[in-house]
Formats: structure tokens, sequence, C-alpha cells
């Protein structure tokens, strides 16, 4: 990610549309706010060597999954691995329309906007994505960001005698809380597993005292 440091000193419009709707705060009234939760398909592991093949996503608002409002797009492929086709079934030459990365970069901000960004080990996910933004000369993105294996594990009881996992894979978190696999590991199948997830966790917690958008970032 080094490689790409430099900011750029002339952003393109949609890029500053983007980032002049950070400039006001967000509301703190927890059901008026707008959460996208989303999941990319990629070649592989490396942030540097490895490319998107698909971001799927969804938005949540008051705390219903919008199903008109899906963003579902797949990318050409620079990049081809054989070793995960087995995982998401995207072949290289494939029968999906797919469009260039900066395109789907560009589609994906106006999606976005500022809402709250959700993922599942969120930190891969906006680790992809912001190293395509980097390779197109633009900043990270500016969206706050909440990963549901770790606000999964506020949920839980707190124990000496049973102690939390380290991590929670999205499979453990659809069976926890009885929700269909049928579309795993497409992009769009698991941003709504984790949009299900997501939903069943928020409800728990507000059984909880104290609840508030901030007691989730702690």
């Amino acid at each position: 990610m080094g490689l790409f440091k430099r900011k750029p000193k002339n952003l393109p419009d949609y890029w500053k549309t983007y980032e002049s709707l950070f400039k006001d705060s967000q509301t703190k009234n927890f059901n008026e706010l707008t959460f996208v939760v989303l999941d990319t398909e990629t070649t592989g592991f490396s942030f540097d060597d490895d490319r998107i093949l698909s971001i799927g996503a969804v938005k949540i608002k008051n705390e219903s999954i919008s199903v008109q409002e899906v963003f579902n797009i797949y990318l050409e492929q620079e990049k081809f691995s054989k070793e995960t086709v087995h995982v998401h079934g995207l072949l290289k030459n494939g029968q999906r329309e797919c469009i260039s990365e900066i395109a789907a970069l560009e589609q994906f901000l106006a999606y976005v906007g500022n809402a709250i960004i959700v993922a599942h080990h969120a930190g891969f996910d906006m680790g992809m994505l912001n190293t395509a933004l980097e390779r197109h000369s633009l900043p990270k993105l500016k969206n706050m960001v909440l990963d549901t294996g770790i606000i999964y594990k506020k949920t839980l009881i707190k124990s000496y005698l049973v102690q939390p996992k380290p991590n929670y894979t999205l499979d453990e978190l659809a069976e926890k809380f009885s929700i269909s696999r049928k579309d795993r590991h497409t992009a769009l199948g698991d941003a709504y597993i984790t949009a299900v997830a997501f939903l069943k966790i928020i409800s728990r917690l507000k059984e909880k005292k104290n609840f508030s958008l901030k007691s989730l970032f702690r």
C-alpha cells in the first residue's frame, strides 16, 4: 500500500461530491441512521497483489433492509486466481457484465454516501477498497465502519467459565441466528447475511442498558 501515498491535487467531481457529504455531523438518533452493509469477493487476500472481483451491498434504514436499494457489480479482472474460484465461482471469462475498477469505485461512492459501513471482518473489505482507491490516486474512504464480528462479541455474556473466541466466522453467525446461507460466497449474498446478522445483534444489544451508537464503537 506504500506505493500510492502521494495525494492528488485535482480530485474528480464525484469524489468531491462524496466528500462534501461529511461536512455535517451524523444524527445521533440510531433509527435515523443509514447503514451500508457490504462484502467484496476478491482474487485472494493480498491488498497489493490481489483485486476485487465483485462488490455487493444492501442498505439498512430504520432498522430494516431496503430491498429496493441493493448494490451488485462485477469488475473487469486484471488478475485471476484458480485457487479462489471454488469459493466465489467467478471465472475469468464469465458471462456477467463487468465494469472497470475506477467505474466501480465511482458507482460505489455514489451508493455509499456518508452511511456507516458494516461488514464482517471489515478490515479486509476496507483494505481492498482503500487500496483500489489509492491505485487511482484517490484518498481513503471517510465512512465510519462497524465490524459484525467485533460487535457480536458485545452480545455474549462475560464469564470466567466461557471465554469468547478471538474471531467468529460469518457461517457461525448465520448458524447462531438461523440465517439461510443459500447465496453464501457471493458478494451480495454475504452482504445480505451480514445485514440480517447485524440487525439481530443490534436487537440483542438494545436489550442492554446504555445502548448507543457510541457504545458500538467502543
